[in-house]
């Protein structure tokens, strides 16, 4: 379905079918790992071990909240489902919303749901669907909770595929990347493979006459332009659209761009081309934008040490000027966008650093930044956090990891300042 660069057979493959089978070989390689370090002092809590049963294993992506507080989050193997995690006093309480049949209703959900202002949950599935066969090319789905308050400890929510990909111009196997929901109600996204040239799109899907409608806002070349998108996009104040491919570019190992619209039409932008060296190479996230337009990113391979980086891209006269944050250790590095919070912080999840993976901050400090560890996992406690961080109003940070936990099919943790 899509062509693989030699150098991605070591990493994760999150754009078709035979990431499942890399998954496994991955945690496998992950359950092997015993160093552990320790982390700043934080207080650390695993608010849920996932079992593999009811509850699904593997969350591969992070979390979201809604202005209640609860948490939800999808996991992507056995009985892969969306969740949702309420306070029950003191407690933490994980509900399974819905879980997912596979075939034309979707499997394999990687990337995360995002809230909708009517409470919907919003996201896609990697495989499933039709077309691709045998395994499908995925599809974008919406979950909608009870009309009415619920009165059982379990309500239903109502499931619906809005968009199935044939794998051909309208793109193929959307990945990690969230979708974009915007005031009009429109969804945007990625998906790593179809298009014009088999190398990934960028999709806007539009509520029309009772359905979606898909357009294609851009189809990647594998040139200049990149390839393999695995991330979402973010819009900025001018309406412009922003992302990463994983690899291609000038420099072959991924890129970040910017759509523009241009008439009845966009214009693709590459404002970086990663090289391989200090600055990294491979991202699999996407990028963050804080107040005054700098972007914030990682790659999961390269950078001094191997690991991965942390980067900021600062826009100055039509130009961007790239800036190394963090070079990262480990087999591999952070998978996911960062988080920006309040004070002008970065904060991520790092798979493979300091052992079993890493939550860290970046702080900006007298014209550079500072390294944070604010937790080091040790297996017990989750192994390999490859999802985003989330925070709330009080500075509690939120997040999962694939594996490791009292079962080894991953956990959900907070971490309290």
């Amino acid at each position: 379905m899509t062509n693989e660069a030699q150098h991605r057979s070591s990493a994760l493959n999150t754009g078709s079918w035979p990431a499942t089978s890399a998954l496994m070989v991955l945690l496998v390689f992950v359950l092997t790992v015993v160093a552990a370090q320790s982390g700043l002092a934080q207080t650390f809590t695993v608010l849920h071990n996932f079992t593999g049963a009811g509850d699904g294993s593997a969350p591969y992506a992070g979390l979201s909240m809604d202005r209640a507080g609860n948490l939800y989050g999808t996991t992507s193997a056995g009985n892969s489902s969306v969740f949702r995690m309420s306070h029950s006093g003191s407690s933490w309480i994980l509900t399974s919303l819905y879980t997912f049949k596979g075939g034309s209703d979707g499997a394999v959900p990687y990337s995360r749901v995002i809230i909708g202002p009517d409470g919907s949950l919003y996201g896609t599935t990697t495989v499933g669907g039709t077309g691709c066969s045998p395994d499908g090319c995925g599809t974008v789905y919406r979950l909608r909770p009870p009309a009415s308050a619920c009165k059982t400890a379990i309500c239903p929510w109502t499931k619906t595929v809005l968009y199935r990909f044939t794998g051909f111009g309208d793109g193929a196997n959307p990945s990690v990347g969230d979708l974009l929901l915007d005031q009009a109600g429109d969804l945007y996204g990625t998906t790593t493979a179809g298009g014009a040239d088999g190398q990934g799109v960028v999709f806007k899907l539009t509520p029309s006459g009772g359905g979606w409608t898909e357009s294609v806002l851009w189809s990647f070349t594998g040139g200049s332009d990149g390839s393999d998108p695995q991330s979402g996009v973010i819009f900025d104040d001018a309406g412009n659209l922003y992302g990463t491919t994983y690899i291609a570019g000038k420099g072959g190992e991924g890129t970040v761009y910017q759509l523009s619209p241009s008439g009845s039409g966009w214009t693709e932008n590459t404002l970086y081309s990663f090289t391989g060296g200090n600055d990294g190479s491979n991202p699999i996230g996407g990028v963050a934008m804080d107040a005054q337009g700098n972007l914030y990113g990682t790659t999961v391979f390269g950078g001094s040490s191997g690991g991965g980086t942390a980067y900021e891209l600062t826009p100055s006269n039509g130009t961007w000027t790239f800036t190394l944050l963090q070079g990262f250790t480990g087999y591999e590095g952070p998978y996911d966008t960062p988080t920006l919070d309040a004070e002008g912080d970065v904060l991520g999840t790092s798979s493979f650093t300091g052992g079993n993976g890493q939550v860290f901050k970046l702080t900006p400090s007298n014209g550079g930044w500072t390294y944070n560890v604010l937790h080091n996992f040790t297996g017990n406690d989750g192994y390999v956090p490859v999802g985003n961080v989330i925070l709330d109003s009080n500075g509690i940070l939120y997040g999962t990891t694939v594996a490791g936990g009292a079962d080894g099919k991953g956990v959900v943790f907070e971490i309290t300042p």
